[in-house]
């Protein structure tokens, strides 16, 4: 279908999603937020599509809010409905039954850095810059950014980020945890979907079942982690990507998953 503010694609198991406003580095407005959780919803239904790679077209994979779409005097609901629709989107990619890549392009700045992390990957150009300058323009942090933050580098160093500001890249991402892998600029999005295609490969019905448990990680005892995890071995022995990659390990060949 068309979209106004994101490029929608799916190809080889993967729901690419591009932020479609190049012309202002990808800077969030309402629409986009509105389509980004259409296209979501629509990666998730998708039986094809086995991974969303979320990415920016351009020079950038956002720099935030679109503070020139601010000055239009909205009202109070307006700004409200707004800043809700990253709450929504951010709380989307957390809970997506699939596997989420952030492919981080260019600036990832406020709502956009908060977007990327929401996701369960984030992969990052060296150049790339992320960083979180709300503080310092006297607004605040949204998508979940301080409950995930701390979880993900630490209380020390949440603090740092989010109160300074400062950008970091790709390297100095992976370093503190905050990313999971670093790449050159030339090939980046190459590498990227190299890395969603390997996670496509996986059985979907077991990656659904981690992203779930693993983000519970933290709320849950070690009793309850064990139940829930007793119940994912068994509903996977139930499924037929359970006997194909048991035949599959048996007859020393790549596994073919259907999520059947």
């Amino acid at each position: 279908m068309a979209f106004r503010t994101i490029l929608y694609d799916v190809r080889d198991g993967i729901a690419e999603i591009r932020l479609n406003r190049p012309h202002r580095l990808n800077a969030v407005v309402q629409e986009l937020y509105s389509e980004l959780d259409e296209a979501l919803n629509l990666a998730e239904t998708n039986r094809d599509a086995r991974v969303v790679l979320l990415t920016g077209e351009g020079r950038a994979f956002s720099v935030g809010a679109d503070l020139k779409e601010h000055k239009a005097g909205r009202t109070a609901f307006d700004r409200r409905e707004y800043l809700r629709g990253e709450q929504v989107v951010c709380r989307r990619l957390m809970l997506l039954r699939k596997p989420v890549v952030a492919a981080v392009n260019g600036f990832a700045l406020g709502a956009g850095a908060e977007m990327a992390i929401a996701s369960d990957f984030v992969i990052m150009a060296k150049s790339a810059k992320l960083g979180f300058p709300e503080i310092g323009i006297g607004s605040f942090l949204g998508g979940g950014i301080t409950y995930l933050l701390p979880r993900l580098v630490g209380l020390a160093k949440a603090r740092e980020l989010v109160f300074l500001g400062e950008r970091i890249d790709g390297d100095e991402a992976v370093r503190i945890g905050l990313a999971c892998r670093s790449y050159p600029d030339e090939g980046f999005l190459d590498q990227a979907r190299a890395f969603a295609l390997e996670l496509a490969g996986k059985a979907p019905f077991s990656m659904q079942l981690a992203k779930e448990q693993l983000n519970l990680a933290a709320e849950r005892t070690l009793d309850g982690a064990l139940v829930a995890e007793l119940e994912g071995m068994m509903f996977c022995s139930t499924t037929k990507d359970w006997q194909e990659g048991v035949d599959a390990f048996a007859d020393k060949r790549p596994p073919v998953f259907r999520g059947e």
